[in-house]
């Protein structure tokens, strides 16, 4: 079994021919296809944005009544079957960001907006809007999260797992 693992051969195949233009065009394919994902991405946190605002107009206005609902809960229960915790993440962004954060989400995302807005949340009319702007466009999502845990807190955070183990009866040794 151990012969049959193995990576290493005595004669290992030839590589297959090269067929220059099928690979170029594969190539160029692959190009497109990200750079679509990265412009739908892009579109998706612009209408992220967009959804926070109409969310708080939405509660503001009460238009939740116009469907005959009876609180602005039922209206998000109805919207958002699966969890009303982004809608109120949106919201949240929308309510605590200054206006130009708001409209450079573009380029960060709507999760580090969540994280921006605790912050702009703590700190009111001293929010330093530009370096945090700078800082969630420069690092990667989780360290972005730690950057403002350690603001928050004044701690450093290591990011953690919880594992959980499942157990059948089978498993279990019977002690008598």
């Amino acid at each position: 079994m151990i012969g049959l693992t193995s990576l290493i051969t005595k004669n290992p195949p030839m590589p297959p021919k090269l067929n220059r233009e099928r690979a170029l065009f594969v190539l160029t394919q692959i190009d497109q296809i990200l750079a679509w994902e990265q412009r739908k991405e892009n579109e998706r946190d612009t209408k992220f944005v967009e959804l926070g605002r109409y969310l708080c107009e939405v509660r503001a206005g009460q238009y939740w009544r116009l469907e005959k609902l009876k609180s602005f809960d039922e209206f998000l229960e109805k919207r958002f079957p699966e969890s009303r915790r982004k809608a109120y993440y949106l919201m949240s962004i929308h309510e605590h960001l200054p206006p130009k954060a708001r409209k450079e989400l573009r380029e960060v995302g709507w999760t580090k907006g969540l994280e921006l807005a605790k912050v702009a949340r703590r700190d009111g009319q001293e929010f330093d809007c530009a370096t945090w702007l700078h800082k969630a466009r420069e690092m990667a999502k989780d360290q972005f999260r730690q950057e403002v845990e350690k603001e928050l807190t004044g701690k450093e955070t290591e990011p953690s797992e919880i594992i959980y183990f499942k157990f059948y009866k089978s498993q279990i040794p019977v002690i008598e």
